[in-house]
């Protein structure tokens, strides 16, 4: 199984933040709004995405005024229809990518990803062309310390799916209905958690040369920068 780093997502969105602050919140905005509407509350107390979502937006510095804005714009009288589409398509050299987007014009958003796609030497493909192979998983990032071992036997006595080391730290793979709770078991271990999150990972994994890599980077930015994009999955081991 493979895909996109995470960690070199968390990387850039660290770095961006201050000049791409205000695209970052209307992107969690939307999570925020979507997660209302599928889980049927704005209580994160009874609502499992809602909550999960809420906490992901926090660590990446969301007021709390604007998370209280988008649960109630997403349940008043006037709240603007959002959907959630996935989009499927072909990076260079034979990479898969998924990307999940909310949108208010479905046809606006659509033209916006062929187009990205197009530029960098892509496809945008049909519904189902690639989506066969992400599986969807919770995933956890612990940032390295001296307490690695002792957090890789939290998590496989809490009922992880799958530890991974890396240079960065711990990647910890659960069913999606077992994040929070693995999640808190490890925080109390004493983890450093850089991110936690429901993400789809793909299990044809395409190696690149580093001369591929920079052009497939490229498009996964391309693509992550778009206002109604929320999430990009690969292929590519990048």
């Amino acid at each position: 199984m493979s895909g996109h780093s995470k960690w070199s997502q968390i990387k850039r969105t660290k770095g961006v933040l201050d000049q791409k602050r205000g695209l970052l919140f209307s992107r969690l905005g939307k999570k925020i709004s979507i997660a209302v509407k599928e889980g049927g509350s704005g209580d994160p107390g009874s609502n499992f995405k809602l909550k999960s979502v809420i906490e992901y937006a926090k660590a990446q510095g969301m007021p709390n005024d604007n998370v209280e804005r988008a649960i109630k714009s997403a349940t008043g009288k006037d709240a603007k229809e959002i959907k959630e589409v996935i989009y499927e398509g072909y990076g260079p050299f034979g990479t898969a990518f998924l990307v999940e987007a909310a949108t208010d014009n479905s046809n606006r958003t659509y033209n916006n990803i062929k187009l990205i796609f197009s530029q960098a030497g892509g496809s945008i493909g049909a519904q189902g062309s690639v989506a066969w192979q992400f599986s969807t998983k919770g995933q956890i990032l612990v940032e390295r310390d001296n307490n690695l071992a002792n957090i890789e036997m939290a998590a496989i006595d809490a009922g992880a799916e799958d530890v991974r080391e890396s240079a960065e730290g711990l990647e910890v793979y659960t069913q999606a209905q077992d994040l929070n709770k693995i999640k808190e078991i490890l925080a109390k271990a004493g983890a450093k958690i850089a991110q936690a999150d429901i993400i789809k990972e793909s299990s044809q994994g395409t190696d690149l040369t580093e001369e591929q890599k920079p052009k497939v980077d490229a498009l996964f930015a391309a693509l992550e920068n778009d206002e109604d994009v929320l999430a990009v999955h690969t292929s590519a081991n990048l």
